[in-house]
């Protein structure tokens, strides 16, 4: 697929039959955010994109969809998902989107939520944000941090911004791995109840 001379897809091929979809970028960041949600369970979100992206188009081939979905939210391509970069994550749809908004706004002159773009337009741009923007500079900022080139000033602006410049790594727990964990947490919790009352008493 070539950018400057194929048509953009807006429809997937699945057992010789092509399904609409919907290639907005509004459509596949919702998809991501889901993807990005940690309270959701794999199922969840694996229909929150088929919901998203095929609606009532969906193919028999469920499995065969989520693939093609998941290639198409890639790019076109197969393997590592856009954003994992050395060292984990770079960047949230989720935390960082005032600043994703902004960078494109001041390099593209594009504003995000007037305008439509086909999501491989959305991130072919997103590709080439402007090194001077907030979101970019904040990306080089997490990427120095983690593979620990950033300077003793840096580090110290890291301290004072964790809030801003941490991305929560994805939890990749089975539902059943964290409702052990949650009633783990509440034995532990009611124990120290009930120790706190005999204190008392």
């Amino acid at each position: 697929m070539n950018l400057l001379v194929d048509e953009l897809p807006e429809a997937v091929e699945i057992d010789g039959q092509e399904y609409p979809i919907r290639c907005d970028h509004r459509t596949c960041i919702r998809i991501i955010l889901a993807f990005e949600d940690d309270e959701l369970t794999g199922l969840e979100k694996q229909a929150i994109l088929l919901e998203n992206l095929y609606g009532e188009n969906k193919p028999p081939d469920l499995g065969a969809a989520l693939e093609m979905g998941l290639k198409f939210l890639n790019g076109g391509e197969t393997g590592e998902p856009r954003g994992a970069g050395e060292g984990g994550r770079l960047y949230s749809f989720r935390q960082d989107a005032s600043y994703i908004y902004a960078a494109f706004k001041q390099t593209h002159g594009i504003d995000l939520e007037r305008d439509d773009l086909h999501w491989w337009k959305f991130l072919a741009l997103f590709m080439d944000l402007g090194a001077d923007t907030t979101f970019c500079n904040l990306v080089s900022l997490r990427k120095r941090i983690k593979t620990g080139r950033a300077s003793k000033e840096e580090m110290r602006c890291y301290r004072e911004m964790r809030d801003v410049i941490d991305l929560p790594e994805p939890d990749t727990r089975t539902l059943e791995e964290r409702e052990r964990e949650a009633e783990f947490l509440r034995l532990i919790a009611e124990g120290e109840r009930r120790r706190a009352k005999e204190t008392k008493a």
